[in-house]
């Protein structure tokens, strides 16, 4: 079966900086990985350079359900199938959830069942209180994430990367968000979810955690790997790689993360 997405050796560097240093990394179909590492790694430079944010030099190849999305523009990744949550959703003033949805429908090429999954998801995910309200303005953090993930299950794409949805939210939030994503588990989607922290993962049931630590997915392993994490931070990691020569180079200058 082909895989929801496929990275090989994708490089990226910001002028001179070179933050992700040949990430290799597959998601199949029906599964849902976690993403782990510290500030600096390269989490959210993975998640802008899948998206195709122009400020970055990308080599390397990126499928989307077998398709190459490298060389695309973000509305060409969106198109193939390819969905960011953000970890900070932007409040987008006059413009209300629904009219964003009215849009995405219609530029989803099946705008009667684009609606049918929304209405469908509105239930499920308990946003009818904000969906006639601009979207994200005067929102509390999980009910921001909560739209971020009405917004996936309408959308129906093949990969959805979440990017530490759990920033920002008080416990009960961070229970309810990692239920949403399990929710949303199909095997018809693949699913990346980014975090510093193992306490959203106590919520769902992630197939595999891979650890991020300098620009390179440095181990891989089952959810007892993001316990090892809790338990012991990430200085192991960063001693070894200091012992092999390969130095954490800094945080990503476009975020600080």
């Amino acid at each position: 079966m082909t895989t929801a997405l496929s990275v090989l050796g994708l490089r990226a560097r910001l002028g001179d900086l070179e933050i992700l240093k040949g990430v290799d990394l597959e998601v199949p179909f029906g599964e849902v990985h976690a993403l782990m590492g510290p500030n600096g790694s390269g989490k959210s430079t993975l998640c802008h350079v899948l998206m195709g944010k122009a400020d970055y030099q990308a080599t390397g190849a990126a499928s989307v359900g077998g398709e190459d999305v490298m060389g695309l523009d973000t509305v060409a990744r969106a198109r193939a199938g390819l969905f960011e949550a953000f970890q900070y959703p932007t409040v987008i003033p006059g413009v209300t959830l629904d009219d964003l949805l009215g849009e995405m429908a219609e530029a989803s090429g099946h705008p009667a069942a684009f609606r049918a999954r929304t209405e469908e998801a509105a239930q499920r995910l308990r946003v009818e209180p904000f969906r006639d309200r601009p979207v994200n303005e005067g929102l509390s953090g999980g009910e921001k994430k909560r739209s971020e993930m009405f917004q996936l299950a309408a959308s129906s794409p093949k990969v959805a990367i979440l990017d530490e949805i759990d920033s920002g939210l008080d416990i009960d939030a961070v229970r309810e968000v990692a239920e949403l994503v399990e929710h949303l588990r199909s095997p018809d989607l693949g699913l990346l979810v980014i975090t510093h922290y193992s306490r959203i993962l106590r919520y769902m049931r992630p197939d595999l955690v891979h650890v991020m630590v300098a620009g390179r997915i440095v181990r891989t392993g089952g959810p007892e790997v993001a316990e090892e994490l809790e338990a012991t931070g990430y200085d192991e990691l960063r001693g070894e790689l200091s012992v092999a020569g390969d130095e954490p180079d800094g945080p990503d200058p476009l975020l600080g993360l």
